[in-house]
């Protein structure tokens, strides 16, 4: 048995037909946020979130951030940029000049 379900395409609500009792019931429109370049997209997912947003229809829908995307990584946008969301690099600066002291402390 076949079922037929709305999603939001650029071109309006497309109209598709799914396999019906396989799919989560939890289902819904969701905007993911790339909290690098701003962008954003209302897509269907199950994701959980506590946060919602209005969309461009005035409507409101649960909010996903996510730190990437296609609109930011660097394989899709061409540009090398660094993000260090939980100071990662700074951790690992710091870790390398410490153990650059020890080992000059031992050789002399």
């Amino acid at each position: 048995m076949l079922a037929t379900v709305a999603k939001i395409g650029q071109s309006g609500i497309v109209g598709r037909t799914m396999k019906a009792d396989i799919h989560p019931e939890d289902y819904r429109l969701v905007i993911f946020h790339d909290n690098s370049s701003g962008a954003r997209w209302l897509v269907g997912s199950t994701v959980e979130s506590s946060e919602t947003d209005t969309w461009e229809d005035g409507k409101e829908y649960p909010l996903a951030r996510v730190d990437v995307s296609s609109a930011s990584h660097p394989f899709y946008t061409g540009e090398e940029k660094v993000m260090d969301t939980a100071g990662r690099v700074e951790r690992f600066k710091n870790r390398a000049a410490a153990a650059k002291t020890v080992t000059r402390k031992k050789k002399a």
